[in-house]
């Protein structure tokens, strides 16, 4: 059985390795203005809307790769690969 910490887990690194092959598709494809637009519009009352590209700031931030920007990070598949690695190897030992 999972824990929901092991459940929040693996769905954070899932949606690290989405990000790889969305930015690897290249900024004209819809999916990739979806990951770094902006919201519009308006929106419910209560807190302000996130956006995916924040959600994975957050996570790289918790992971302290070293001031390095994430898209750049995720264009490097060896080094994006390897810390994906790193992270599962810390998780899952």
């Amino acid at each position: 059985m999972y824990s929901s910490s092991n459940f929040v887990w693996v769905t954070k690194l899932r949606r690290m390795r989405q990000v790889g092959h969305v930015v690897g598709m290249g900024e004209r494809r819809g999916v990739y203005r979806v990951l770094v637009g902006k919201p519009e519009g308006k929106g419910p009352l209560g807190r302000t809307r996130c956006r995916w590209e924040d959600y994975i700031k957050m996570d790289i931030q918790k992971w302290d790769v070293g001031g390095v920007e994430w898209i750049e990070l995720t264009q490097d598949r060896d080094r994006w690969r390897a810390l994906l690695n790193a992270v599962i190897n810390l998780q899952f030992p």
